[in-house]
């Protein structure tokens, strides 16, 4: 299966979230893994504390990307983190992350 498309999740967490943002994807409930259309995904780890972490995920197009995120998978795989933010914001504490999903196509393999 060729993959043509790739969504890219820039995350930023405070240094004192890193350690559950991990963990959420360490049990994470893989809804993605059966969305049609999805090939296959990677987290990565930044070597420094302060630059993000990557959630890279590759698609056969971008049309499954974008329902993946409009599903009731998607809000239910991402329900913890979501959770958390909502928690920090009752608190009156700023969100222990941010999220900025960029796209691309490959090009080239």
């Amino acid at each position: 299966m060729n993959k043509h498309f790739v969504a890219i999740n820039y995350i930023q967490c405070n240094a004192d979230y890193q350690e559950r943002f991990e963990q959420l994807f360490a049990t994470r409930a893989g809804a993605i893994d059966t969305m049609p259309g999805f090939v296959n995904m990677h987290v990565l780890r930044p070597a420094k504390q302060e630059d993000a972490y990557l959630i890279v995920s590759y698609w056969e197009n971008e049309q499954s990307f974008k329902d993946w995120t409009r599903s009731e998978a998607f809000m239910a795989g991402h329900k913890r983190g979501f959770e958390d933010i909502a928690k920090a914001k009752a608190e009156g504490k700023p969100a222990p992350m941010s999220s900025d999903f960029k796209i691309y196509q490959i090009i080239s393999e």
